[in-house]
């Protein structure tokens, strides 16, 4: 008795500092610390600001330049001979030491519209990038709810063994003092001994399904794996829903993230093909210069002090032969077009095929749980009628010993098909593009 009792306050003490979680909690908590969501959003973070370095393109650029040259000392004076005088006439004395500061500007006028195609494709990559964020949350939601659903299994599981121990105990310790009494032959005994070693080995796996469980549930929330960690179920959650068979596909066609976001990859795909094309184009840019220098170039003839200057032009460059490397580039983005095309079928053709086979197993599941609730029912009947007959002597061990085997293959059977409906049905619900979080 007083090991009973220690074992009810250790179970409460345990008990007490482990957390509950809740599907919805868990789910909330699994995302905030999800490192592939952070992945996810580091891409889409990258694709915003690839969009921002395309903008900044269009906008003039500025440069500064800043140089400093010393001269050779055996440089001569710029001098100029002139016929009516006997010497060379100076000009300018060699000036060493030389500085230049410089500040420009470019501003592209036409592109051949590279910019504005690369501008376009940068949007539709982002959108693309988008929705694969969301696709990554919908996938991350899943992993959490499949790791909170199979904790909440393993731990039923283990408690149905406990109770199942415990009754095999009692019926153990009877048949004990039946066989005192001379009721019953040792043989009898054994049997259930047996049984109950047998069962303690159950529960023993019953406990290491438990722990891998719920260390997989800590890794899903994003806790250390020996977080002290528990979860708790709403009877309501274990409802089964109705599906209309013909929406199905349509649903999943029109909300799926991954088609959606390879749409406008295709799109993106287009706008790649025109920036290639640009390149047959001419550039045209306006570019201006501020200058400060010493000395001057401008300024003759030279002199050894700082003098300024600017100009402002127009540059048109055009790249007009270039032995079809401009061709090979649009037949690359035409090809990684034609790849994109046909991943967008591929993808609509699996989901078709992903969505019907969720749908059928979400039917086995729900067919599953009514016929495992018969089971359950019939062998409890069962191990109840049993039971009085062997309190009776009417019934042998091994009839008891079936009995409450059967029993125990109900209730875990009815627990795993509840938790593969609960999986199944977030399966599917995910495969038609709907948010499970």
């Amino acid at each position: 008795m007083k090991k009973i009792m220690m074992l009810i306050l250790l179970t409460g003490s345990l008990m007490a500092q482990q957390k509950l979680f809740t599907l919805e909690e868990s789910v909330r908590i699994g995302l905030e610390n999800s490192k592939d969501l952070k992945i996810a959003g580091a891409k889409t973070n990258s694709a915003d600001y690839k969009l921002s370095e395309v903008n900044s393109m269009f906008l003039p650029q500025f440069n500064i330049l800043g140089n400093y040259t010393r001269l050779s000392d055996n440089i001569p004076a710029f001098e100029v001979t002139l016929p009516f005088s006997p010497s060379p006439v100076r000009i300018a004395d060699p000036i060493y030491d030389n500085y230049t500061f410089k500040i420009g500007f470019s501003q592209p006028l036409f592109t051949g519209f590279k910019l504005l195609s690369s501008r376009n494709a940068a949007k539709y990559n982002l959108k693309a990038e988008e929705y694969d964020y969301s696709k990554e949350k919908n996938e991350t939601a899943f992993g959490i709810q499949t790791a909170f659903w199979n904790y909440y299994k393993t731990a039923e599981i283990k408690k149905v063994v406990e109770q199942t121990l415990i009754q095999i105990e009692n019926h153990l310790n009877d048949t004990r003092n039946f066989y005192s009494q001379g009721l019953v032959s040792n043989n009898d005994v054994l049997k259930l001994e047996v049984q109950y070693s047998n069962t303690k080995l159950i529960l023993i796996d019953a406990e290491n399904n438990l722990n891998i469980s719920k260390m997989a549930f800590n890794k899903a929330l994003g806790f250390d794996l020996g977080s002290q960690t528990n979860v708790v179920v709403n009877p309501n959650e274990l409802q089964t829903i109705e599906f209309n068979e013909q929406d199905l596909l349509n649903e999943a066609l029109i909300n799926r993230n991954e088609l959606k976001s390879l749409s406008f990859r295709v799109e993106g795909s287009k706008e790649n093909i025109k920036a290639a094309w640009s390149e047959l184009y001419p550039s045209v840019y306006l570019t201006g210069n501020y200058y400060y220098s010493n000395p001057n170039p401008r300024y003759q003839p030279a002199v050894n002090e700082f003098n300024n200057n600017w100009d402002v032009g127009v540059t048109l460059s055009w790249n007009f032969w270039d032995w079809g490397k401009t061709s090979s580039k649009v037949s690359q983005a035409e090809q990684t077009k034609i790849q994109l095309e046909t991943n967008y079928d591929m993808l609509k053709e699996n989901i078709q095929m992903e969505v019907q086979k969720n749908y059928f197993d979400l039917l086995k599941n729900e067919e599953k749980i009514s016929v495992n609730k018969i089971a359950l029912e019939q062998a409890k009947e069962n191990y109840r009628i049993t039971a009085e007959k062997f309190d009776l002597q009417i019934a042998s061990s091994t009839d008891l010993i079936d009995a409450e085997s059967l029993k125990l293959q109900a209730e875990t059977n009815l627990k795993t098909a509840e938790v593969d409906y609960q999986i199944a049905k977030a399966n599917l619900l995910k495969s038609l593009g709907r948010n499970i979080f």
